[in-house]
């Protein structure tokens, strides 16, 4: 099985290009979110550590973003009880997945917390950032605070572009992502 990792900055389209290779994809922003609903011994110990923030399951979204945006001491603590259930996750999915030819991990902190792995297939999707910036602030719960701490926790583009096997300039055009897509599986399958 093929792992192929798809990077990039927030709101690069990491997720929509994940999709266009249409084999099985770990979205990691989607465990979270799933993680967040039904972990009981999660909510507990974000509970415990930051009592001030939580107050019942499932988690709501605005108790996350007041204990991020109060504290980047508070975003360690909450990554330091989530990211183990990541990995418990992935490792399931990579479990279920080994017969499939090639899988797809849409993880947005996968060389941060190095999760990638020696065979890796990396592509990173380079967007330019005043489409990427426009894009963010159409959505619902768009947070330029929020956003910057998130930022100052990944690692810089120039790192992500360098470690990576292909680059998909995603100018929010289905045509030309689903071209390099194609291209991209035709060079690694």
């Amino acid at each position: 099985m093929i792992r192929i990792a798809i990077v990039g900055d927030i709101g690069s389209g990491k997720s929509h290009i994940a999709k266009l290779f249409n084999y099985p994809i770990f979205n990691a922003d989607l465990e979270v979110s799933k993680i967040y609903k039904t972990k009981k011994h999660c909510f507990k110990d974000l509970k415990k550590k930051l009592p001030e923030y939580f107050s019942s399951l499932p988690i709501k979204k605005e108790e996350i973003i007041k204990a991020i945006i109060n504290s980047e001491k508070n975003l360690k603590k909450i990554t330091e009880i989530v990211h183990p259930e990541i990995r418990k996750k992935l490792n399931i999915f990579l479990s279920d997945n080994k017969k499939e030819e090639a899988v797809i991990l849409d993880i947005p902190l996968l060389l941060e917390n190095r999760l990638n792995q020696k065979g890796d297939i990396i592509i990173f999707i380079k967007s330019k950032k005043i489409e990427v910036t426009k894009r963010l602030k159409k959505r619902n719960n768009f947070n330029l605070e929020l956003l910057n701490k998130f930022k100052k926790i990944q690692l810089p583009s120039s790192y992500k572009k360098r470690k990576s096997h292909f680059t998909i300039k995603n100018n929010f055009n289905n045509n030309s992502a689903k071209i390099s897509v194609k291209k991209i599986i035709s060079e690694i399958l």
